[in-house]
């Protein structure tokens, strides 16, 4: 933490003086650290300003994934998702951030069945009756990123699929009631993968969920296995995502050789994955988005 007078100004870019903004707040933190706790740096920590950033990025994100809700059935390919996430997103204003980040082609991922993340739309990918399918919308606007991701049961599919799906939303309903100031995200992680388990499924560990807002990725790296009163201390102004992996097998996972972007689980078993966007409140958390 950066030392600070009093009287000086806030860090934060406030214009208040120190002591009348956040030096409470920063006194509170370093108790935690002092007793080995993680705790995080100034820079994950978002301006009120920021965070309305990240609203306004966000109703672009949740009407993007309302509208896909509307038209996504059997017989629809992956790349008219594609095409649809990408018109309503510019036409709106924002720029889908998967579009070329990293290599990456297309505006969305689309991750069907035993696809676990990144899946990649095309035009030869036909989405059939009995098929779950997750659809990951990220949004840029105005320098502010949004993300969050649902699933779609497509047409009547089996109860072992429709449950997994529900377990899955569930894990992370459970997972949200955990998100509060003085918390620790191993809160939250222990909770979803207690009923994951409970369950009979397993949580991905290699991949987690992430600081998001000034940046697609920031820190801190969320993991869903780890346990209570472990990992980054909750402190209002953290923003991240809340989007656990629930295998209906192993939790191993492996990436596509040739893409190398799609993700599959290991033993050919689906996978299913919802996702929100959290901001850290005084009182507890709000849902940026969904």
């Amino acid at each position: 933490m950066e030392k600070l007078g009093r009287n000086d100004m806030c860090w934060c870019g406030s214009g208040k003086k120190y002591k009348n903004c956040h030096m409470a707040l920063d006194e509170k933190i370093h108790h935690y650290a002092l007793q080995g706790h993680i705790v995080p740096t100034h820079d994950i920590l978002k301006t009120p300003e920021q965070i309305q950033g990240i609203r306004d990025s966000s109703v672009i994100n949740i009407a993007v994934l309302d509208e896909v809700a509307k038209m996504i059935k059997p017989g629809v390919s992956t790349e008219e998702i594609d095409r649809l996430v990408y018109d309503v997103t510019t036409r709106m204003g924002g720029i889908p951030a998967p579009l070329n980040y990293e290599g990456f082609p297309k505006s969305v991922c689309t991750s069907i069945d035993e696809v676990v993340c990144h899946g990649i739309p095309s035009p030869d990918r036909i989405l059939k009756e009995g098929e779950i399918v997750n659809v990951d919308v990220s949004t840029i606007y105005k320098g502010y990123f949004s993300d969050s991701s649902r699933m779609f049961c497509i047409g009547e599919v089996s109860e072992e699929k429709k449950k997994l799906v529900q377990v899955t939303k569930e894990c992370v309903e459970l997972g949200l009631e955990q998100v509060k100031p003085w918390n620790f995200l191993g809160d939250m992680a222990q909770v979803i993968n207690d009923h994951a388990k409970a369950n009979g499924y397993s949580v991905v560990v290699d991949i987690g969920g992430h600081g998001v807002g000034l940046e697609f990725h920031e820190e801190p790296f969320v993991s869903y296995v780890t346990r209570k009163g472990t990992e980054m201390l909750m402190v209002p102004g953290m923003v991240f995502t809340i989007e656990p992996m629930v295998n209906m097998g192993t939790c191993e996972v492996c990436v596509d050789d040739e893409d190398g972007w799609t993700v599959y689980t290991e033993d050919g078993k689906p996978s299913a994955q919802w996702e929100i966007t959290v901001a850290v409140t005084e009182t507890g958390h709000e849902v940026l988005t969904y």
